[in-house]
């Protein structure tokens, strides 16, 4: 278990709010494996952070069902069934595509271009097999784009979703030692066209394929 490098704005927050984020950062990217139990004084140790904001964090997180706490002191991402896969994979096929969609509206060129230059990032790392650049780059991506729809309500559910999906979608990719392709040059395509339908198709087919291959794991 390791804390990702920490970026230069996570100084300025609060130490209680920057705390959350690298701790959510860790279970989202799969630094914490799912059914692995680590202890809140390892967690401390991880992120070289008190004990308050380390337990706050972990209230937050497991609040939000990313994390469940057990006796001893111990916390575990929760290992996913293929029954709450399947209401996973519902909900993100219902709000994200909606947030694609409302995000056309308020895009800036400026804004086209920063999805792509972080499309070419990751790209770069699937080259690399970098699974951990990959996943933090591939989070920016779909969040750098649902941001700009202004839903704030739909974003945080999004966001949920994702801390419950994204440790076993990196338990997959490393045992498939693939990470494979994605939709998000469709999807950048379709931003230069400023087609909403054709964005929030290449979403849908984005989600789809990385749930498939959860799917597949499981045994759903």
């Amino acid at each position: 278990m390791h804390s990702s490098d920490n970026p230069p704005f996570l100084a300025k927050l609060p130490e209680h709010e920057s705390t959350y984020r690298r701790l959510r950062d860790m279970v989202l990217f799969g630094d914490m494996a799912p059914g692995q139990k680590v202890t809140i004084q390892g967690i401390t140790r991880a992120l070289e952070a008190g004990m308050t904001p380390v337990r706050e964090a972990i209230r937050r997180l497991t609040a939000e069902g990313a994390l469940e706490l057990h006796e001893n002191r111990r916390v575990s991402v929760p290992r996913l069934t293929p029954s709450q896969l399947e209401e996973i994979a519902f909900a993100r096929l219902a709000l994200e595509p909606r947030l694609a969609r409302g995000a056309v509206a308020r895009m800036q060129p400026a804004d086209i271009d920063r999805l792509a230059q972080i499309d070419r990032e990751i790209d770069a790392a699937i080259a690399d097999v970098d699974v951990h650049r990959y996943l933090a780059g591939n989070f920016r991506f779909h969040f750098a784009l649902y941001e700009l729809a202004d839903a704030p309500i739909l974003l945080s559910l999004t966001q949920s979703l994702w801390l419950r999906f994204g440790p076993s979608l990196r338990v997959v990719i490393e045992s498939e030692a693939s990470i494979g392709p994605d939709r998000h040059r469709d999807a950048v395509a379709a931003m230069r066209q400023n087609d909403a339908r054709a964005l929030s198709e290449a979403i849908e087919a984005d989600i789809a394929q990385g749930m498939e291959r959860v799917r597949a794991e499981l045994g759903a």
